[in-house]
């Protein structure tokens, strides 16, 4: 096959004298806001890690967090844009903790923290154009991805979990009746491959966040924080077993609880704050996997169930948002200039 011919194009527009725009913006500030948290919570996991494979998986991501927080830091400072706050060593983890999770359970969280890394950089791509930061972007997608890979290799070689599901290969091609969208009546059609991908990787995400905002529920000093995590962790549990029915009603395999790799452990690593805006981060990322999850599926059925779990997620994040602003927790994004208000300074 012949690679791609470079176009030439006698444009000096893309230079680092442009100012940032409003995604180059928006995408710099959530980078470094995701991964400022990222290295805070690694760095503790590192702290009790045994099994040498799951250790060196940490340290890599380690590394990509604080490179990709060093050059978000660098691209700001060029901008005399203020750095955002974030999260630091120093005020939100406790390194001395005791260990509140099993070796296995980083490796799950990792592929669930890289998968929403992926999905910012990945939107980014096509919406940057000035060079310095598209080549940032495209270096933490090809970085992460390398990571996932890893990953990946560790998860199968140790056993620690299961492929998504095998399906036949189809014998000709073949258009869809009307029934096609049934969901609750009529002759109800099988699971096709797309609405199986997205359950099993629904039930993947929710499992890690289960097992998270559980291990949360039981260090949390906040009263407040912990029921509004508690109410998260029956309403995941209830999404993902709502998910393992739709497969197992076609006799295929699901990804399991993770809630065992979650110790006894009620002294907190971890501030009220980072903990809170960590599981109001994961359920904002649920929201974006079940749109499209929804985009793809063809049942009434399916259709009507993730419906559902978008109204009780888009609750939760609206809940845990208000408590993060009452604390002064919450930090602003960048924004537009209000006219209106400029107008009625004059």
């Amino acid at each position: 096959m012949d690679t791609i011919k470079p176009i030439k194009v006698g444009s000096t527009k893309s230079d680092l004298k442009e100012e940032l725009t409003a995604a180059e913006m928006a995408k710099l500030w959530a980078t470094y806001m995701g991964n400022s948290m990222a290295k805070c919570i690694i760095k503790y996991y590192l702290q009790h890690v045994e099994d040498e494979d799951i250790k060196a998986l940490l340290e890599n991501a380690l590394k990509l967090s604080s490179e990709f927080l060093k050059t978000t830091e660098e691209i700001f400072k060029k901008e005399d844009f203020p750095i955002p706050k974030g999260f630091s060593e120093q005020e939100d983890v406790n390194l001395g903790a005791p260990r509140l999770f099993k070796d296995e359970y980083y490796v799950h969280y990792l592929k669930y923290a890289a998968k929403a890394g992926m999905s910012i950089y990945n939107v980014a791509i096509p919406l940057v154009y000035r060079r310095d930061v598209e080549e940032f972007f495209i270096y933490c997608m090809d970085s992460t991805m390398d990571l996932m890979k890893q990953i990946k290799e560790i998860l199968m070689n140790k056993g620690l979990i299961i492929k998504p599901p095998i399906i036949p290969v189809p014998d000709k091609v073949e258009f869809v009746k009307h029934q096609f969208l049934n969901g609750f009546f009529g002759d109800v059609r099988p699971l096709h491959a797309l609405e199986i991908t997205h359950l099993y990787d629904n039930i993947e995400n929710n499992v890690t966040s289960k097992a998270l905002i559980m291990a949360f529920s039981q260090v949390v000093k906040s009263e407040k924080i912990r029921n509004l995590f508690l109410k998260g962790k029956d309403f995941t549990h209830k999404h993902v077993e709502n998910y393992m029915a739709k497969l197992h009603k076609e006799d295929l395999p699901t990804p399991s609880f993770l809630d065992h790799l979650v110790t006894k452990s009620t002294f907190s690593p971890f501030s009220d704050k980072i903990m809170l805006y960590h599981k109001a981060d994961m359920f904002s990322m649920k929201i974006r996997a079940y749109g499209n999850s929804a985009a793809v599926d063809g049942r009434h059925d399916i259709g009507l169930m993730y419906t559902k779990s978008l109204m009780t997620i888009a609750q939760f994040v609206e809940e845990a948002a208000k408590i993060m602003i009452e604390n002064g927790w919450m930090e602003q994004p960048p924004f537009a200039v209000d006219r209106n208000l400029l107008a009625n300074d004059n």
